[in-house]
């Protein structure tokens, strides 16, 4: 049985253990609140830029051909995975693992490499032997997303695409944030562009007031592909980060109540561990007393 300086010393480390935790958590929800005001922002201009490239689909004709919109095979996937930096947010990191993994066995024939968005995600698949082709680590570990890490990271993809033509699909798996409580993980396919996404956006749009073009709308087209994979990549990665931090956030206030249950526990323990050593000490000095009589 521990002793009762045992006892105290573990309350104690307990109770540091819980102050922790309720200062993550607090860090948690101040960093939480920034991420989804983000996220809320950039959700309309990602919607509008799909209506744009709608539009733009139904003026620029059938025969307007790009890279980015040039169907491929079926063999070679690229897969963008946007994870954390940083540990300590539940089963944030795993549930994304476990995610992936179901998404190359679902495609066991093809032929896969990865680009990490992440450190969780590198080290994860790194260990597994995965051929990574760039890798961004350390551009969310503050809890903020920089413009212009998810422009260099889109270009790069683009470019990769572009140059490597035995790569026939990107897709870029991230988790996207609904509430505190729940995310859900997300596998969409980057590149090429899906028609079906631009078809669908020309049919939102097609309601809209008609736009006036001062330069050809396939140049404009042309130039707007490569900007909706920076509005996708831009927004995968805010929403994962809105995603961390939420489950971070339940994750600490979990610790919290468990340690507190722990030390009510210890207390208790350590109590009962009192008192016997009272009524010890009480029986000897009975005992003696009878004794000496």
């Amino acid at each position: 049985m521990a002793s009762l300086l045992d006892m105290r010393r573990r309350i104690k480390s307990v109770k540091n253990t819980q102050q922790i935790t309720k200062a993550m958590k607090m860090v948690a929800a101040a960093k939480l609140k920034r991420a989804t005001d983000r996220v809320t922002a950039a959700r309309p201009f990602a919607q509008k830029m799909s209506q744009v490239l709608g539009n733009l689909s139904a003026n620029v004709g059938d025969d307007f051909t790009s890279p980015l919109l040039t169907t491929r095979g079926d063999e070679k996937y690229l897969i963008v995975l946007v994870s954390a930096d940083k540990g300590l947010c539940g089963g944030f990191n795993t549930n994304l693992m476990k995610a992936t993994q179901n998404f190359l066995k679902t495609n066991a024939g093809k032929s896969a490499e990865m680009i990490p968005v992440g450190r969780k995600g590198r080290d994860f698949f790194k260990r597994r032997q995965m051929v990574l082709l760039e890798e961004y680590v350390g551009l969310t570990g503050s809890g903020q997303v920089v413009h212009s890490d998810a422009v260099e990271i889109a270009q790069r993809i683009t470019k990769i695409f572009v140059d490597d033509e035995s790569i026939d699909k990107v897709f870029l798996v991230f988790t996207e944030f609904k509430t505190v409580l729940s995310q859900e993980i997300k596998a969409e396919q980057l590149l090429p562009i899906p028609r079906t996404q631009i078809n669908e956006a020309e049919t939102q749009s097609a309601a809209q007031a008609e736009y006036i073009y001062e330069q050809p709308a396939a140049e404009i087209f042309g130039k707007l592909l490569p900007k909706q994979v920076e509005t996708q990549i831009y927004r995968s990665m805010l929403e994962s980060v809105a995603s961390e931090q939420g489950a971070r956030m339940t994750a600490m206030d979990s610790a919290s109540k468990n340690a507190g249950e722990l030390i009510d526990s210890l207390t208790l323990n350590m109590n009962r561990i009192r008192q016997a050593a009272i009524t010890k000490e009480i029986i000897e000095v009975v005992s003696g007393a009878a004794a000496a009589q």
